[in-house]
């Protein structure tokens, strides 16, 4: 039977009504900029994030974007990152003159390695921006340690409902960070009908700032203390996330069982390692990401017998055209490089029913002869 990679038309169908009824709401009201559901968006994921603030914009590439200018990132600043993860990531920071500085992750989690970025840190700093890659976050403790005095910007695109436990406390995707940001592309665990993006902070004057960058530079109409941008989130989008909203803690728990299913079901295929989890993590799991080094081979027998997968991400950010200028060669991240030709993403959405799963792995156990 054919198994999708994503099907968000099984979502859909379970929500239809719920949506639908939240955007008519809108369309009566008539306020389709920053209109009442982008507020209560705000409160719902400043209660979700356990942070003071939070600001919805256009989208998750420009939520880093605002929280690069926020914190005055620009042209002779450097910001280190991961070389593994989507570009928007490091295309912002060129976005704002800033040049993209990339450290090895850690080879069991895909990572930003904090030992690592904190090696790459020069006088010429000004951020440092660790991804919760696949829906585990990063150790976000561990970067504010090495890399002391470094503003954190938390890119929590995949990780929204994510948390790690610090000592005895339980701390969510964002809450720790200097700003953290947050994706509602539709392919995310929180998934909008179109672009979005939001960011959290527990700081007074940066969210200040971020109001007022999200809308051309102006804390009030037609007066402007500094050119910003047009980066609001569209209420009929906010309206369809706050009707999804209440569905994402099971969907991420379904996610996890899918996830254990897996690695129970491989854990005596030793061509493939499973995803690492630190143990202080529970990931809400966006991708469940496996690695082989038959990895080519096994994504054509998996295409053959019409079950989707795909290689998140196929070349890292440090080997890309558009960044040859930085003067990175191959073997300057060896980690990343490495998982780049090995890993392999498969279905794992919350509505995979227990067959389509039972069919994604028999076919993957017959590949390795088991």
């Amino acid at each position: 039977m054919p198994v999708p990679l994503l099907d968000l038309h099984a979502q859909h169908a379970l929500i239809r009504d719920d949506v639908v009824k939240a955007m008519l709401r809108v369309v009566d009201e008539q306020q389709f900029i920053l209109g009442k559901s982008v507020a209560d968006l705000e409160r719902a994921v400043c209660e979700l994030s356990r942070t003071r603030f939070a600001i919805g914009c256009a989208s998750g590439t420009d939520a880093i974007l605002l929280a690069l200018r926020a914190l005055d990132v620009g042209p002779g600043d450097e910001v280190i990152t991961t070389p593994f993860t989507f570009f928007a990531t490091a295309g912002t920071i060129h976005n704002v003159g800033a040049t993209p500085v990339f450290a090895d992750i850690e080879p069991g989690t895909f990572n930003l390695d904090p030992r690592h970025a904190a090696a790459v840190r020069t006088n010429k700093t000004k951020a440092v921006i660790p991804v919760d890659l696949f829906g585990q976050m990063a150790a976000i403790e561990r970067f504010t340690d090495a890399l002391p005095g470094v503003p954190i910007i938390e890119d929590a695109a995949q990780s929204i409902g994510a948390c790690r436990r610090i000592g005895d406390a339980s701390v969510m995707a964002g809450e720790n960070a200097t700003i953290g940001t947050f994706s509602f592309f539709p392919t995310k665990n929180l998934g909008g009908y179109g672009d979005g993006g939001m960011l959290v902070t527990q700081d007074e004057v940066l969210n200040t700032r971020l109001r007022r960058l999200r809308v051309h530079g102006g804390a009030t109409e037609y007066h402007h203390d500094e050119v910003g941008y047009n980066s609001r989130l569209d209420t009929l989008q906010a309206a369809v996330l706050l009707a999804k909203l209440p569905h994402l803690a099971g969907w991420s728990a379904a996610r996890r069982s899918h996830a254990a299913r897996y690695d129970e079901a491989f854990a005596d295929v030793p061509e493939i390692q499973t995803p690492v989890l630190e143990e202080a993590s529970e990931s809400i799991f966006n991708q469940y990401t496996i690695r082989s080094e038959r990895r080519d081979s096994l994504q054509s027998h998996l295409k053959s017998a019409g079950i989707g997968s795909k290689v998140y991400y196929p070349l890292s950010l440090h080997l890309q055209p558009c960044f040859a200028y930085l003067g990175y060669r191959e073997g300057s991240c060896p980690e990343s490089e490495l998982a780049s030709k090995q890993v392999l993403s498969l279905p794992i959405y919350p509505e995979l029913r227990p067959e389509q799963q039972d069919e994604t792995i028999a076919a993957i156990r017959s590949f390795f002869g088991r």
